[in-house]
């Protein structure tokens, strides 16, 4: 008996000093979620005309509304990037989709896992291959455990785990990535671990599909957008084809609705499993809403586009043991920002390199009034690329999970990166934004052949008023500050952060 005594009471003492190593019982459980081409006006709660998301906008309407949340590109890949670095992603060369990060950076998984949390990435990646042998897989970026594809994903997803060959799963792409989360989510309950989980989902990118019920939500809308046609890609072949706009409006809107409904699967799973009140669930968009979607949003451009259209989406964050009072800021926030917010609640230093994003606790509190500097955006004029020296050996960036959409004469995509050790003036073009306090300026075309508009963000929302002939030296400071970012930028692309 003694003996069986001092087994169970050394068992226990095992058990609480390794929760308090690493700091489960303090830590936050962090989920990060993110839609696939979900642009800001598509929630019920900014008064989308048609889509259903209850789920959104219940967290909407009890957590932190960021409702100036803007994605740090107005592409994906690039997107993608600035979350697991708190960079923006020309630093690195993620300029486009289909461009991958660089091996070197440093991640928010990575910082994660050495404050003691298990780390696990589910669905679509896009920042290099997932496979075992790619130097940038979500293994080597910090993940403990990853069921993700190189791209997107519709239904009966082909996902690889852990970097293994790609298994075809049935069901609805959401609701199974958001299934094996909550499998991982009680494989760290079991080993007494605080849990950072990714789930960026493959929805709504198109080709579209839906599930009956999702379909049947949205079978009568307005017949006006059955009169415009769109082009997109076939399911059935992988090829562009074009299909009557409210056609394909139906599956996008049945996409999202599923896309919400698992968002409160996993939320009804943290409840059942007690662990929702210290668990911070914050989802955004990648990019601005696509030409097919853009037709109810209020704002300008769509996804590519720098003006807001491209670049504006929707983010709540949801953490009810501190945000306890529904706050709607419009405080001008960016993808870049969640590294350095996480950060600080876990209590971790932030990486010694050029970090674009800041902290935005001070919005929980209402300290956080004004940015110290403002947000850029920036299209690289990546034209003489092809002709530089690859950063990552062409074998480890080739992709090897399926998908419908097809790329030239493949399912699958392979990706880019590469060395930039000179810096010349033509790097300092393409189209490009910045955004203060209360204005944002847009530069479009070459040094020689510029054109500048300049809006009141918050009187014109819609950037149909370019003011930048009234307002000459807001436009010169602004043009200064975007240069001076660009330099630091510049010299992060030449590696010059690794040494």
């Amino acid at each position: 008996m003694p003996t069986r005594f001092f087994a169970v009471i050394t068992s226990v003492l095992t058990l609480l000093v390794a929760s308090t190593a690493n700091g489960s019982d303090e830590l936050p459980n962090i989920i990060l979620l993110m839609g696939d081409d979900h642009g800001w006006d598509e929630t019920g709660y900014n008064d989308h005309p048609h889509l259903v998301t209850p789920v959104l906008d219940e967290m909407a309407a009890t957590g932190l509304r960021l409702d100036r949340f803007y994605a740090a590109h107005s592409s994906c890949s690039p997107t993608r990037g600035s979350v697991l670095t708190g960079r923006h992603p020309n630093r690195y060369g993620t300029f486009t989709p289909g461009r991958s990060f660089r091996p070197e950076e440093i991640t928010i998984a990575q910082l994660m896992k050495r404050k003691g949390y298990l780390c696990g990435h589910f669905g679509k990646w896009h920042l290099g291959p997932v496979k075992k042998s790619s130097p940038t897989n979500p293994g080597n970026a910090g993940f403990d455990e990853w069921l993700s594809h190189d791209n997107f994903f519709e239904l009966n997803p082909t996902l690889s785990h852990n970097g293994g060959d790609p298994q075809m799963i049935p069901g609805e792409g959401s609701e199974i990535i958001v299934a094996a989360a909550t499998r991982f989510i009680a494989k760290a309950k079991r080993q007494h671990k605080p849990f950072f989980v990714v789930i960026w989902y493959g929805s709504p990118h198109e080709p579209y599909s839906g599930l009956e019920k999702d379909l049947k939500l949205y079978a009568d809308l307005p017949a006006k957008y059955n009169a415009q046609t769109f082009r997109l890609t076939s399911n059935q072949t992988g090829r562009p084809t074009t299909r009557p706009l409210g056609d394909i409006l139906q599956e996008r809107y049945a996409e999202i609705t599923a896309m919400d409904r698992s968002i409160g699967m996993l939320r009804n799973y943290l409840t059942k499993k007690k662990v929702r009140h210290n668990t911070i669930l914050w989802y955004c968009g990648d990019n601005g809403t696509p030409g097919d979607g853009i037709v109810t949003s209020p704002l300008r451009g769509r996804k590519g586009q720098i003006y807001d259209g491209g670049l504006r989406v929707p983010s709540v964050v949801e953490w009810p043991a501190e945000i306890q009072t529904p706050t709607v800021s419009q405080f001008h926030s960016v993808t870049s920002d969640i590294l350095p917010t996480l950060c600080e609640i876990a209590g971790i230093r932030i990486p010694s390199v050029p970090v674009d994003g800041i902290s935005l606790t001070g919005l929980i509190d209402d300290s956080l009034k004004q940015r110290p500097t403002p947000i850029c955006f920036w299209q690289f004029n990546h034209g003489a690329d092809m002709q530089r020296e690859p950063w990552i050996d062409a074998n480890l960036q080739i992709g090897t999970t399926p998908l419908v959409k097809m790329m030239g004469d493949i399912y699958t995509r392979n990706f880019l990166n590469f060395k930039h050790d000179k810096i010349v003036p033509s790097d300092y073009t393409g189209n490009r934004a910045i955004l203060s306090s209360n204005y944002k300026l847009v530069i479009r075309g070459t040094s020689t052949n510029q054109t500048l508009e300049l809006f009141d963000i918050h009187q014109d929302s819609a950037e149909e008023h370019n003011i930048a002939d009234k307002n000459p030296d807001v436009v010169s400071n602004l043009q200064k500050t975007m240069k001076q970012w660009q330099d630091s930028v510049l010299n992060s692309l030449t590696g010059a952060d690794y040494k």
